[in-house]
């Protein structure tokens, strides 16, 4: 059947041939703004990437956790009204240079995950009406449905593809019933197909992860325990860690069921959305517990003084450490390297420096307890942090011109600073983050919240101007941007 539908579908393809335009082509950029978290992007952006349009077409995806019993206002949904806020403060530049309509070019994708919406606005050489564009939230929200959320922005983006700038001749109503509906099965046929290969190669190297990671912990499962056994529990480091120790055993039992699931997953299951979850699960925990481990094991070796205490010091230190080195390019990028906070921050990175070479040194001769050490990490750690807010406090009294703007500010880097650090792309936490999470800020955290800070404020500014209320709400001013919402 199958084959017999490809053949009938290049039959019409060829009949139609002469009125199609040149070249379908890929998205000129894809913009993922997932506020909300819910969104699988190894599995998004190569599936969006390979997404054709008949038109070069920006693609953006945004999500948000709004209110579960909000209603419609004035006519159109909250959604409308939190999509434009969002473009405002965030992305101006979805916006139109006259600030009517939305960007040509560009189509906006955007869920509501606890509030079960969903969206789809278009710039204007881009636009389809309410009705026109339900089929993209039909596709779309067959999937939120049973909380797809990424495979449904997928089939969302892709049935925007579709129709957006569609040729008379392509409209379902412009053929023949009978070749409407073949076109229809097979283009999602093939869709399909597509969608479930690349899950099967993100699903394979995911798998792949998590087994190098399990073998790991598997293999120095042993020592391990004889490495936790032999924590003193006295020390205020050694009990935070045994902290961890304690639900361990009951983590790695869950990575080894989680193991043998995925094991035991054919190419068939893999292509599956259902397999998606426990494969993520069981390379995220087998990760976790991978690092969990070296940090069982460093403070073993550190409190006890035992052989190798010495790398087990360097890799406690070297965080610290490396966020000295990057004070330079903190004041290139923010511009205040001749302010007072700016040579506080350079006097504490010698000083830290000094201290850090004396408490090596007073390990090695005895003349200062690991956990004194620790506590000089710990310190040191909140002392930069707290240079770095008073310098943040210089670089907001330039940036911000009252006070709505400093407490934009304020909150962004505040944001980044408390911004949970996950097991991935290399991070292996240390004792201090175990016993202390986020004691040192930084400086790679600063300077995303003083980008986040400036670019709210000047979103702030560009629509401090916003008048009367029109198809977006009391806040949309006169703003009349093709889109429309609907709950799923």
């Amino acid at each position: 059947m199958r084959r017999v539908l490809l053949i009938i579908l290049t039959a019409l393809l060829a009949v139609a041939a002469p009125a199609v335009p040149a070249t379908a082509v890929e998205p000129v950029d894809i913009i993922v703004e997932d506020t909300a978290g819910v969104l699988d992007q190894n599995t998004l952006l190569p599936a969006l990437e390979q997404v054709q349009f008949r038109d070069p077409t920006t693609v953006a995806v945004y999500t948000y956790r709004g209110d579960p019993d909000a209603e419609y206002k004035d006519g159109d949904t909250v959604m409308n009204e939190e999509v434009l806020r969002f473009a405002r403060e965030e992305h101006p530049e979805w916006i139109s240079a006259d600030g009517q309509k939305w960007a040509d070019g560009l189509f906006i994708f955007s869920l509501d995950p606890d509030g079960r919406w969903m969206g789809t606005y278009f710039g204007e050489d881009r636009k389809l009406d309410s009705g026109q564009a339900q089929p993209i939230r039909d596709a779309a929200g067959e999937l939120f449905a049973e909380a797809q959320w990424t495979d449904g922005t997928i089939a969302g983006v892709q049935e925007a593809a579709k129709l957006i700038n569609r040729p008379w001749y392509q409209d379902p109503f412009a053929w023949f019933l009978g070749g409407a509906a073949l076109l229809l099965a097979a283009g999602t046929w093939i869709t399909a197909i597509l969608v479930r290969r690349k899950r099967l190669k993100t699903n394979r190297a995911l798998i792949a992860a998590g087994e190098k990671s399990y073998a790991s912990v598997s293999m120095d499962l042993e020592a391990t325990e004889l490495n936790a056994h032999t924590i003193p529990d006295t020390s205020r480091y050694g009990a935070k860690v045994l902290e961890e120790h304690r639900t361990f055993r009951t983590r790695y039992n869950l990575a080894t069921e989680l193991g043998n699931r995925v094991r035991s997953f054919t190419d068939k299951d893999l292509k599956r959305a259902s397999s998606r979850k426990p494969v993520e699960e069981f390379a995220e925990l087998s990760a976790t517990l991978d690092g969990i481990d070296d940090v069982i094991a460093d403070t073993n070796t550190l409190l006890n003084m035992g052989p190798g205490w010495e790398a087990a010091w360097d890799r406690q230190a070297g965080p610290l450490l490396e966020e000295l080195d990057k004070l330079e390019d903190l004041f290139a990028q923010d511009k205040t390297a001749g302010s007072a906070t700016a040579a506080a921050l350079l006097a504490f990175r010698t000083e830290c420096r000094r201290r850090l070479q004396g408490a090596a040194a007073a390990l090695s001769d005895g003349s200062m307890t690991p956990e004194e050490a620790l506590d000089i990490l710990r310190d040191s750690g909140g002392e930069l942090a707290g240079l770095l807010k008073n310098h943040s406090e210089t670089v907001i009294e330039k940036a911000a011109k009252d006070s709505s703007e400093k407490k934009l500010m304020r909150e962004a880097l505040e944001e980044e600073r408390t911004r949970t650090r996950r097991y991935r792309n290399g991070y292996r936490p240390g004792i201090l983050d175990t016993a202390y999470p986020n004691y040192v800020w930084s400086v790679a955290s600063f300077n995303a919240g003083v980008q986040a800070g400036s670019s709210k404020i000047e979103s702030a500014r560009s629509s401090a101007s916003s008048g009367s209320s029109t198809g977006y709400g009391a806040s949309g001013g006169s703003f009349s941007g093709a889109g429309s919402s609907s709950r799923f």
